[in-house]
């Protein structure tokens, strides 16, 4: 049974900083795209970064270019998201995906993807 948990939400004021994880079990996610991606009530989740399997390559939105950061820890079998110079827009609920693919594949849309994590919710204040 694949499993992704999120964690390291939380409320931060503007320009603060957030360091997420996402733990996956069932599968080993250097074989995996995965990606992030987050969402506000009412709007369509938004894809934030994905990498290739093993990490490769990696794609960011334009949105969050040079704030955002995402590592891959194969061992640990866990994906981190540090967050940097947070802004209330980048409010939402965040979220950790998983999809087998092949070794140079970046994933970018939502429907992708099989697997997901609960979500965990970031909260920036102005």
């Amino acid at each position: 049974q694949v499993q992704l948990v999120e964690s390291g939400g939380g409320s931060v004021p503007a320009g603060g900083s957030l360091r997420l994880s996402c733990a996956a079990s069932g599968i080993a996610i250097r074989d995996y795209c995965m990606g992030w991606f987050r969402q506000t009530p009412g709007k369509a989740r938004e894809g934030v970064v994905a990498l290739a399997p093993g990490g490769g390559s990696t794609y960011y939105a334009d949105s969050v270019k040079g704030r955002f950061t995402a590592s891959l820890d194969s061992a640990a079998n866990m994906l981190a998201l540090q967050l940097n110079s947070l802004e209330p827009e980048d409010t939402a609920t965040y979220y950790c995906a998983a999809q087998r693919c092949s070794d140079t594949v970046v994933l970018i849309r939502s429907g992708q993807y099989t697997y997901w994590g609960q979500g965990t919710q970031v909260t920036v204040s102005s």
